[in-house]
């Protein structure tokens, strides 16, 4: 019998060491190295995927020129899902391994479980490694949807998955989820560095070498970041991460990373009691459906990959009594924030350095589209004066540190979806009107340079 080797590994980006370390110098993070068991893999893995002598790799064994390879558009597998369609990029890649991560109870597993059903002529394997075929037969009946090609399985070993793979031959395969996987090739326990390692990496040689696409369903951490080594997320194609409050009703997906398409694109759904609902139209229940006129709050027109959204801004201000004045904001990036202050009480004359400002983006959205700087400068200016903005009226610039009202990019598709929810009048950058074709909206488009005129149009009315 062979002597067992033994490394350390940082738990929290998987670097690999000799001996133990205090401190890992890849990701400066303290105390977390833990000792694992190291094993060789033998030269022939009973149970690990192999390839079928049907199917035929292109292995390129010396270089070629650039434009001596033949480039073939990807097949993409289009699901009854639009809103994973667009933030994949246009469809399912055959042969791509995709991560989701998202917290515990957002709704991972219930997203995949309804995909799967919805998939009625694909051969779907479901492996689960954290919940009972009861519990997933439950989940699929309160869905409420049907298929016959759907298969559930309940297994950790990844050479047991391999062996019903090599008799059942899915057309998709979804992993739930990739911690609770375990190779006998490694001898640390499930979730380890090594082990979500190897596992990935025999999920991602399946992948590739049957063109089968591979969802891995992924825990996180509690910083946000997704649980296991840094190169997870290297060697998968494509990284979804599944936000929203569990106490609220709105989920997004969102692609981090993504080899075939855009990682700007978002989907959002709206979790029920029988499963997701895709919202379609998400700038409806963005904007609050309000009975009386309220100070502090601005609709703003941004966008999310090729998503024009209409995002309503909630404002606060109010008179310190602590001292320091607070500042708070839920769905912004604070020091943008304090940026858009500071050039408020500098440019503007407004007395806010001994008030107290709270910010909120409805809808559970993170926003960094500069293009909301004019809506969130006019919402605080609201409350700030006490004084209701019209419903009808929605903005679109970036705020300089000038004071200055800059231009943004694709202004015809923020006035169009304005347009189209029936506001009257949008307030964009006079630098804007270069590509713009005004007589060809009914929208009132009313063009600005500064602050100054933004605040004096609003407050003379």
């Amino acid at each position: 019998m062979s002597k067992l080797k033994t490394a350390y590994f940082c738990q929290s980006c998987g670097y690999q060491s000799a001996k133990w370390m205090g401190k890992c110098p890849a990701c400066q993070q303290w105390n977390t190295f833990a000792e694992e068991i190291l094993q060789k893999e033998d030269a022939q893995k009973k149970g690990d995927w192999k390839v079928s002598s049907s199917t035929s790799l292109k292995i390129a064994t010396k270089p070629q020129r650039i434009d001596e390879i033949s480039f073939k558009e990807e097949d993409r597998l289009i699901t009854p899902d639009q809103e994973l369609n667009r933030v994949l990029g246009g469809g399912i890649v055959a042969g791509s391994l995709v991560l989701i991560g998202g917290e515990p109870g957002i709704g991972k597993s219930t997203l995949m479980l309804q995909i799967a059903l919805q998939l009625q002529n694909y051969k779907v394997l479901y492996v689960s490694g954290e919940e009972s075929l009861q519990q997933i037969k439950m989940r699929a009946d309160r869905i409420g949807l049907k298929n016959e090609n759907l298969y559930l399985m309940t297994e950790t070993s990844t050479q047991n998955i391999f062996k019903q793979i090599e008799q059942l031959l899915p057309d998709i395969l979804i992993i739930d989820s990739i911690q609770t996987l375990q190779s006998a090739f490694i001898e640390s326990a499930s979730g380890s560095v090594s082990q979500v390692r190897e596992c990935a990496a025999e999920l991602m040689k399946y992948a590739k070498e049957s063109s089968t696409p591979v969802f891995m369903i992924g825990h996180i951490t509690k910083d946000g970041s997704l649980a296991g080594p840094k190169v997870l997320e290297h060697m998968v194609d494509t990284v979804i991460t599944f936000e929203g409050d569990r106490h609220l009703a709105y989920r997004i997906l969102r692609a981090a990373k993504n080899r075939f398409g855009s990682t700007s694109e978002l989907g959002i759904y709206e979790m029920q009691g029988e499963g997701l609902r895709e919202v379609s139209n998400p700038s409806e229940i963005l904007l609050t459906q309000r009975e009386e006129d309220l100070s502090g709050i601005s609709i703003g027109a941004t966008l999310e990959g090729n998503r024009p959204l209409l995002i309503e801004v909630q404002s606060l201000v109010s008179i310190s009594n602590y001292g320091n004045p607070q500042r708070s904001s839920t769905g912004f990036d604070q020091k943008r924030l304090n940026m858009l202050l500071a050039v408020l009480e500098k440019r503007g004359g407004y007395r806010l350095g001994a008030q107290d400002v709270f910010l909120n983006i409805t809808g559970g959205l993170k926003i960094e589209d500069p293009a909301l700087d004019l809506a969130v400068c006019v919402s605080v200016i609201s409350s700030y004066e006490d004084i209701f903005i019209p419903n009808s009226i929605c903005f679109a610039g970036e705020v300089g540190l000038g004071g200055e009202v800059r231009a943004v990019s694709r202004i015809e598709q923020r006035i169009s979806e304005a347009e189209k929810l029936g506001f009257k009048t949008i307030y964009i950058s006079k630098y804007n009107l270069k590509h713009l074709s005004p007589e060809n909206h009914k929208i009132t488009i009313k063009t600005v340079a500064k602050l100054e005129e933004v605040f004096e149009q609003l407050l003379s009315n």
